[in-house]
Order: C-alpha cells, then sequence, then structure tokens
C-alpha cells in the first residue's frame, strides 16, 4: 500500500485511525501545518487536493 498522494508536485500523506475510523494526512516537505480527512479514501482525495489548491493560491499571493 502507498502511504502518499501527490498532486501538483506536493506530496500528502495517507494514515488511518481505527479509533476514529478515519483517513487522515498532511501536505508534505513544506513549512507550514496542512491537514486533511476524509471518511474515506475518495473523500481524502478530494480533501487532500482542495487543501493543495488552497495553499498554491495563497502562496500565489505572497
Amino acid at each position: 500500500m502507498n502511504n502518499n498522494m501527490e498532486y501538483k508536485g506536493y506530496l500528502g500523506s495517507v494514515e488511518f485511525s481505527e479509533e476514529e475510523a478515519i483517513f487522515f494526512g498532511k501536505i508534505m516537505n513544506i513549512r507550514s501545518l496542512i491537514s486533511y480527512e476524509g471518511k474515506n479514501v475518495m473523500e481524502l482525495s478530494e480533501q487532500f487536493r482542495e487543501a493543495v489548491d488552497e495553499y498554491s493560491s495563497i502562496c500565489e499571493q505572497q
């Protein structure tokens, strides 16, 4: 199983909390802490892409 996702050159971690029954992760190799979560892999992937898009937009404005 691959524990990473990639989108627009950003890597995101993939983890699962059995206790909370939720997938979660964070964008890796950046200074900020940007996290995301989802009830299933599809939702996690969507949230990761949204987080990357938002982070990229903020970086472009600076």
